[in-house]
Parts: C-alpha cells; structure tokens; sequence
C-alpha cells in the first residue's frame, strides 16, 4: 500500500510538471555536471536566503542545515556504518539536536511575522507535556479507533497522585523515599518524583482497566457519552473531595487544591557523580536565560522521546496490529480471532498510562494540583490535537499538539497583538480560543479529513476504503 501510495504521489508531480513540458526525459537529457551545478546552486541560494531573513547567524545556520537535510534525503539515506544503514536515524537525529539545544539560542531567534516571538521556555515545557497526552490519547482514538471524551480523568488522576505521594497533603504519616528539597519538620508522602511519575502511570492504567472492562462492550457514539460521564466524575471528586462523601476525609483539599508540590532532582550522589541536578528548584547557570524551566524542559523532552518510542514499538507489534484491526472493522477482527475486549482494554491502559505520567509532571511542575485545571474542554482540546495532526500518525500527533498548545499559551495573543497593531483594533483573540480551534478543525475535516500529517495506511482509508477487493474478476468468471 505505501509503495502504491509513494508512486501516486510521484506520479501526481511528473504529471504537473509534464504540463509545463518538463519530464524525466527532459531532465536527464541534461548533463550530469550541469544537473549538479543547478542543485548546488539551489541549495546556496536557500541558504543565502535564510541568512537574509533571520539576521542572526547561529540561527541561520541551524535553519539552512535543517532545509539541506530535506532537500538532500536520498543522499544521506544511503549512509551506513560496518554494513548497517543509518541514512533514516540522520533527520530525526538532526531535529533532535536543534530541539534539544533550543534553550540556548530560543531567546535569540528574531520575530515571526503575526505569531511574533518564538516560544518561551515555559511554553515549551507545557507543549511537551501536552503531547505526551496526546501521544497517549492516540492509542485509543489513533491506533484502536475509540472515540474517548473522558481523557481528562486519567490527566487529573496523575496530577493528584503527585499531590498525595509528593507533598504534606497527609500530614499524620511521614514516609520519605528519594524526595529532594524538603524543609526540616516536613511530613506526609515524599517520594522522589520520577517514582511518582511510574506511581502514577500505573494507577491510572489499573482505572483505565476498570472503566474499559464495563464499558468496552459499547461502540460510537455510546461509548463517548460513557466516557464523557467518566471525565466529569473525577474532576467533581476532586473539586469536592476535601470531605469525601461526608466522611470528613480530606482527600483532594477541595477547590484550594495540593500545594506545594515536591519538585523533581536526582539527589546529592548522583549530582555529585553523574552531574545531573540534584534539586530542579535550586538549579542555576548551564549558560541559558532560564535554567529552570531549561531543567523541566529537557526532562519533559525525555519523557517525550519515551512515549514515541513505545508508540512506535507497540504500533508495530501484534497489539498494534490488532488495534489497527479492530479500527478498520471490528466484525472482521472478531471473526478473525482478534479478543476485542482485552485489546480494547489494553488500549485504555496504555492511553490512561501515559495522561498520569503528563499530569503528575505537570502538577510538579506547576507545584500544585487544582481541580480548576482539569474540566471537560482538556479532553476535546487533547482530541482536536489527534485530528488535526493526523490519528495513528505518531508525527502528526506531535504537530498537532505542539501547534494548538502553543497557539493556546501564546500563539493567539501574540497574533491579537500584532492585528491590533497593524489595523488599530481592539480584538481579545484568545476571548475567541476555542471557535478559533473549532474553525481550524471545521476546516481540515473539511479539506483534509486525515488530517495534516496522516499515516499512509490512515489516509488510504479516507480516500480507498477498507471494503473487500475480489480475488478475481467476476465478470470474466461470468458472474
């Protein structure tokens, strides 16, 4: 399918250029010193280019190496190392380079037209915590097809589990595992925070299990409306939980929330020997504007690389195949073998897995849990970045969430800035956040129903079908 896919798309382009009397012919009928010059030249010139419009070297020469690696991928894909091909790790290795590096030259990138500034480092961090929950979002919608309006939940659950195991919430106990930065007279649950984060990871994927094996049985738009009721349970625990059904048991505080929270470090030793920081809130130097939010950002960025990694393996395995399977028609994947409820389930875990982890970083990051920060509009905010992105496209889930979380932190208000101030109006647009989001989404159902950056297998779904193809032609058999 991805072969016939690739010759499509190849075939679309010779024939645009056919039409302006350009074809393969045309082109190779050139010399090969003379079809190398004009590469080169092309090259440079991009290059010249970016240099012009960005004015800072260091940037332009991250960008002009960045487009040379696109322009140039049949070259490096040939590259290989003791016989093993590496030509397809350079790209992704290359953008991974520059986004690591980003706290270093982000605050001396020049202004874009209408977005203005590029992101802060604050806004960098939250993007990366929304797309590990979209990445794990994707498992249900993506990969398993199951439409999920109670994502939230397992975001909030994680927060909290932050909130009950890194902080003096439950001042009668005192239990202390690898936390760092606590004050002399502490009490309560002070565990490390990357203990947290499994904590929670796999508190929610339990209660994922627990919701998914009642309710799986459902299908469309009855399996939403179940999660819908899920994903305003909890935050309705949460808010009222500081007397949990009137036994006088604080559970969540309430509407003032679990604060402060532990942050995150690696401790003394490995500071001392690894030189890692020891204790993110005290960290200071590394050479950016911001070494803190630097410190978070990275290691949401770590995170991050986790969630793709296990994305990537998963949606190639037998699991993932199935998923994909029951996505594409369920009464054939039950026909041929495939146990729906346990791989539906599976998926709830693993989405419900990775909302915990994002929301027990975040609420440390924030060094607080509040039930005002998990309401119904996260769930359908998380499920707009899968669509527009592009479902069970692990790129265009990226994209996606790192484009729309970017536009709700700062994106919109720069641009409110900038028509104010070129047309002398008034606007508050992000007053207007979440009709801008629809009409974006309204757009590419539209236009491009797979999204921005499909999965070839996704998007010859929308546009071939999954319907049966004969094994043989039913009008020569005489059918």
């Amino acid at each position: 399918m991805r072969r016939r896919i690739r010759q499509q798309v190849a075939q679309g382009w010779w024939q645009m250029a056919s039409a302006m009397g350009m074809t393969p012919e045309w082109w190779s009928s050139w010399p090969p010193l003379l079809r190398r010059t004009i590469k080169a030249v092309i090259w440079i010139g991009i290059a010249l280019i970016l240099v012009w419009l960005f004015g800072v070297w260091k940037t332009s020469a991250l960008a002009a190496a960045l487009v040379l690696l696109l322009l140039v991928v049949p070259w490096y894909q040939r590259l290989s190392i003791a016989g093993r091909p590496i030509g397809k790790y350079v790209l992704p290795g290359a953008v991974l380079v520059i986004v690591i590096l980003y706290p270093y030259y982000g605050t001396h990138m020049p202004e874009v037209p209408i977005f203005g500034p590029f992101p802060q480092m604050s806004t960098m961090v939250v993007m990366c915590i929304f797309t590990i929950m979209a990445l794990g979002l994707n498992f249900v919608v993506g990969y398993a097809g199951l439409l999920d309006l109670g994502y939230v939940a397992f975001y909030a659950m994680g927060a909290y589990m932050a909130g009950w195991f890194a902080s003096n919430q439950f001042a009668k106990q005192d239990v202390k595992f690898g936390a760092v930065g606590l004050y002399k007279g502490d009490t309560g649950f002070h565990f490390s925070i990357f203990l947290v984060l499994a904590m929670a990871g796999v508190a929610t994927a339990i209660v994922g299990i627990l919701i998914g094996l009642p309710t799986l049985r459902l299908r469309g738009d009855y399996l939403a409306i179940v999660t819908l009721g899920f994903g305003e349970i909890l935050p309705q625990i949460a808010r009222n939980g500081d007397n949990l059904f009137g036994t006088g048991f604080n559970l969540t505080n309430g509407t003032g929330g679990i604060t402060p929270i532990d942050g995150p470090g690696f401790g003394n030793w490995i500071q001392q020997h690894l030189h890692l920081p020891g204790n993110f809130l005290t960290v200071h130097g590394l050479g950016t504007s911001d070494p803190l939010d630097a410190v978070f950002f990275w290691t949401a960025l770590a995170l991050v690389l986790i969630t793709v990694l296990v994305s990537a393996r998963l949606r190639d395995s037998r699991l993932g195949r199935a998923w994909i399977a029951v996505r594409e028609d369920e009464t054939a994947a039950a026909a041929m073998g495939v146990p729906l409820m346990r791989v539906k389930t599976w998926s709830y875990a693993t989405g419900a897995f990775f909302g915990g982890v994002a929301g027990a970083y975040y609420a440390s990051y924030k060094s607080g849990a509040f039930p005002d920060d998990f309401f119904f509009q996260i769930s359908v905010f998380i499920l707009c970045m899968v669509i527009l992105g592009g479902m069970g496209n692990i790129w265009g889930v990226i994209f996606g969430a790192c484009f729309l979380s970017y536009l709700d932190r700062e994106g919109l208000s720069n641009v409110g800035t900038w028509i104010n101030g070129h047309f002398n109006t008034h606007l508050d647009v992000p007053l207007y956040e979440f009709g801008i989001f629809g009409a974006i989404i309204v757009i590419v159902m539209l236009f491009r129903p797979e999204g921005l950056i499909p999965s070839s297998r996704r998007a010859a779904e929308f546009h071939e079908g999954v319907h049966d193809e004969p094994l043989y032609d039913a009008e020569v058999a005489g059918a």
